[in-house]
């Protein structure tokens, strides 16, 4: 007995909604983050008693400065000058100086693994989510803009979290001490004048701020899609040279690049504008605190250190507050790019594995039945109508018909790409939409008509397969498909590239890697969808008969347009709109003289 357990079924992601939130709040973002990091809370734990060191430290560094300017009160050319100067306090600043430094860097190295683990704990469930979704995004997904989506925000988990925890954090912590030290060891109005200029500054910063996100917003929608347009412009690169348009497709492009320059020069204007009102705050906020300290001096309620402390403190404070709009704007950059990425992550799975559901289980070559499936992609369209047949154990049954009948319909169905509306599909007696869908997968084999290849080699491409075979079994597989000899004879073997989608290889050369991988595989089901309508009839013959051989103990499934490859089948249906009009073996259906009968005939002239 053979159980198709599933290696890797990827779970729902818990509490996903049924359809992705388009418009998640930023505070919803961050719930949506939180659990990833606080895996490593001890280490975030660590990086905030590291941040507060650091900050004290740094808040520290004015104080001293003070009582060294205080305690330097000689005349110029004293020979004492050099007793009087206290070591201890330029040690000491020398000290806090390094611990500012030191805590910051154990900080970043103690958060390191936290932000590098939640990056990649995201990124991999991204990955293996996309792989969970259905054909049907897929085939409509816009492969540039979704991997640009993707990068941003992965990125945007590391700049969230190094914004945040290492800028707007201790920025908040120290302005806490700062305003503190300022109201008790001077007067209120210190603290006054500091609190002012930040609410000021910081209301000025966030209005702005808001106002120009949707210059960002619209240049990353611009960003990504002149990036799918180039993608997909270069990925049909043939396709583009064989109707000589060039720079049709450049045009296009930069018709794209245009409108992205455009938002670009409003982000920058507005940017400016951001820019230069923070200054002015700042530099009025400075001018008044160091107004009240000289007044202070003057006046003889502060010494002249602490007019040096004052100045020390407020150069502290607003060099980071200087980037508060830049910080701002990419915190909120980062949590819209998060945002997209983990409306991708929540994307409703079209097709999805009840829960408990069993794995496949076959004890021999299966029994495949559909019963009555009506099949439509989109509701207005149907493709199958109450369709009906059985492929016995170790048995071939043949699909044949018209373009567009609904022939690949069957496999992708059997395959579960998609789930049936009306009726049902069982292996073995098992409906297949109770089962697994990897351990459903696992016991079906497949030569498609188009095939894809991965941009590696030509034995990475046929382990495929089986990962993990030997080199000897990949050969074996390459023998069995026809396609050895071609791979010997090239320069660098079983080592070749074949390209990006397999564009260095021609399309029989594909198709005889794809039919190699399959049989590698070695399922109890077979699928052959045109598997050799790339290749020459010598090669055809050879490979038909070998497939004929392979397929002797298994139930498989043959989707043909040449009726010639076909004549062996246990069993032929012929479809027309959906609807099988004529079943039987070719002999029958020959003699029958109905629509197999015509199409033979026809088949048979023109060759």
């Amino acid at each position: 007995m053979r159980s198709y357990a599933p290696a890797a079924e990827t779970p729902p992601v818990p509490g996903a909604p049924a359809k992705p939130a388009l418009n998640r709040s930023d505070w919803a973002t961050l719930q949506r983050l939180f659990p990833y990091l606080w895996d490593y809370k001890w280490r975030v734990m660590a990086a905030l008693a590291f941040m507060v060191g650091a900050k004290v430290a740094n808040v520290g560094v004015p104080l001293l400065l003070k009582n060294l300017v205080d305690a330097m009160s000689f005349k110029p050319g004293d020979v004492q000058a050099v007793l009087i100067v206290p070591v201890a306090l330029l040690v000491g600043y020398g000290l806090l100086r390094l611990s500012t430094s030191l805590f910051t860097e154990l900080r970043e190295l103690v958060f390191a693994k936290a932000t590098e683990g939640a990056a990649r704990r995201i990124s991999l469930e991204v990955f293996r989510h996309l792989h969970a979704l259905s054909l049907r995004f897929h085939l409509e997904r816009q492969t540039g803009g979704m991997t640009r989506d993707i990068e941003r925000g992965t990125r945007g988990v590391h700049s969230l979290i190094s914004y945040s925890l290492y800028s707007i954090i201790p920025t908040l912590i120290e302005v806490a001490l700062v305003l503190t030290l300022l109201a008790v060891k001077f007067d209120v109005w210190f603290a006054g004048i500091t609190i002012i200029a930040l609410v000021f500054y910081i209301t000025f910063t966030v209005t702005v701020t808001e106002w120009r996100t949707k210059f960002r917003k619209e240049m990353n929608e611009l960003d990504s899609s002149a990036h799918s347009r180039a993608i997909d412009s270069l990925l049909n690169y043939e396709t583009v040279k064989y109707f000589n348009n060039e720079e049709f497709e450049a045009q296009r492009y930069d018709e794209n690049l245009k409108r992205y320059r455009r938002a670009a020069v409003k982000s920058q204007t507005s940017l400016s504008l951001l820019n230069t009102g923070q200054q002015l705050i700042i530099a009025t906020g400075l001018v008044a605190m160091l107004w009240r300290a000289t007044q202070g001096v003057v006046d003889g309620r502060m010494t002249l250190g602490d007019l040096v402390m004052v100045n020390a403190f407020m150069i502290q404070l607003y060099i980071p507050l200087g980037f508060l709009g830049v910080l701002y704007r990419e915190i909120k950059q980062s949590l819209t790019d998060l945002s997209k990425m983990f409306n991708l992550m929540e994307r409703e799975r079209e097709i999805a594995d009840q829960p408990g559901a069993p794995a496949l289980v076959l004890q021999t070559s299966p029994e495949v039945r559909f019963e009555k499936v009506s099949f439509a992609y989109e509701p207005s369209r149907p493709i199958l109508h109450n369709i009906s047949f059985v492929i016995p154990p170790g048995k071939t049954v043949a699909v044949v018909g018209s373009s567009g009948a609904g022939k690949s319909t069957l496999a992708r169905l059997l395959f579960r790409f998609y789930d049936v509306q009306q009726g049902r599909i069982t292996i073995a007696g098992q409906d297949i939409k109770h089962l697994t869908q990897a351990s459903v997968r696992q016991a079906i084999g497949i030569v498609p008509q188009d095939t894809v290849l991965f941009n590696d080699t030509v034995e990475y491409n046929i382990a495929y397969g089986k990962p993990g075979a030997s080199r000897a079994e990949v050969e074996e597989a390459a023998r069995a498909a026809r396609i050895h000899d071609f791979i010997s004879s090239t320069p660098a073997g079983y080592a070749t590239m074949v390209g990006e989608r397999g564009l260095k290889l021609s399309g029989g050369e594909k198709q005889r890697v794809a039919i190699a991988r399959t049989l590698l595989k070695n399922p109890p089901i077979m699928i052959f969808d045109e598997a050799t309508s790339a290749l020459d009839s010598a090669n055809e013959r050879a490979i038909q008969a070998e497939l004929r051989s392979i397929a002797e103990n298994k139930t498989t499934l043959v989707v043909a347009h040449r009726l010639s490859t076909v004549v062996d089948a246990h069993e032929i249906l012929v479809m027309e709109a959906g609807q099988i009009i004529e079943r039987g073996t070719h002999a029958a259906l020959l003699a029958l003289g109905g629509r197999y009968a015509s199409m033979w005939a026809l088949q048979q002239s023109s060759e």
